[in-house]
């Protein structure tokens, strides 16, 4: 489908209040493409909906929940007719090691990353397979490098991988293709949150090196995410050097789990202070806004 594009074709973006998410919503809509916004945050949504002109329409709706979904999706139907794309991005981070993270922000993160991601595609799918349109489940770089203190996001980001490579083969034959994208530290929100954590900012600081050391444009990752749906990508990746990590993740594990268990003992340290500081709850909170605002909704027991 070399000629395939989203103008005129409906995007179904969760997620969308900020970051990846109102990004590529600004991106599609201005190649004209329908936008659907659904999140938490309704100031929010309302005010990147604004951003994409008269073709969008938001939905204040959590991913935990399958009806508020099922109603973001008929929302969506009735308005612009069906949807093409489902841009399944909804995501949160706490930061903690296992012993430390609150079980309910750990739980939250799998809720959310991950069987979020299975609510929204399994509600959009009858609606992609009858357009033959595409999938994108956003991941993480953090799905195929996995270092300390970032237990619940990796292992959700993993799953969502995971989940995206099956659904691949099952809906080719239907016309449906399937993509992940994966990325590593991008100028949003989450990333700053995560960057100003007591325990974890410092932690980055000295463990980065390299490529990794680096945060990059939220305006670079709209653009490739833009590009990877028109082109139906298997893959969207952010930097392109993450290319590399992934085809030779295997190899690789070993050195990055050997350069994380050189920060893991002082890192295991400033976690436990910031526990004892602020107790489990507070410290593991998701960071960022759009986090904290998926901690105050559905269940578990809101973190705040």
């Amino acid at each position: 489908m070399d000629d395939w594009t989203v103008r005129g074709k409906t995007v179904f973006i969760t997620g969308a209040a900020r970051g990846l998410g109102a990004e590529t919503a600004r991106r599609v809509a201005a190649r004209g493409a329908n936008v659907a916004l659904v999140g938490l945050e309704p100031e929010e949504l309302e005010r990147v909906a604004a951003q994409c002109g008269t073709k969008a329409a938001w939905f204040e709706c959590d991913v935990t929940d399958t009806e508020a979904l099922a109603a973001a999706v008929e929302g969506t139907i009735e308005r612009f007719g069906g949807i093409d794309v489902c841009m399944a991005n909804a995501g949160i981070a706490p930061m903690g090691t296992v012993r430390s993270t609150h079980p309910d922000a750990f739980e939250r993160t799998i809720e959310i990353n991950l069987l979020g991601v299975w609510r929204t595609v399994r509600a959009c799918l009858p609606e992609v397979i009858e357009r033959q349109g595409y999938v994108l489940v956003i991941a993480s770089l953090a799905a195929a490098m996995h270092a300390p203190g970032m237990a619940a996001y990796a292992a959700s980001k993993a799953g969502a991988e995971a989940f995206a490579n099956s659904l691949r083969q099952e809906v080719k034959h239907l016309g449906v293709d399937v993509g992940v994208g994966y990325f590593s530290f991008i100028d949003t929100d989450m990333v700053r949150g995560a960057d100003s954590h007591p325990a974890v900012g410092q932690m980055r600081a000295e463990m980065a090196t390299g490529p990794f050391a680096k945060t990059y444009p939220l305006s670079d990752a709209g653009q490739a995410i833009a590009d990877g749906i028109e082109k139906r990508r298997r893959w969207v990746v952010v930097p392109p050097w993450g290319r590399a990590l992934l085809v030779l993740r295997t190899a690789l594990a070993p050195l990055a789990e050997r350069r994380g268990r050189e920060f893991a003992a002082e890192g295991d340290r400033r976690f436990e202070a910031d526990v004892a500081e602020r107790g489990a709850e507070a410290a593991s909170k998701p960071v960022g806004p759009g986090g904290q605002a998926a901690a105050r909704e559905g269940t578990p027991t809101p973190l705040s």
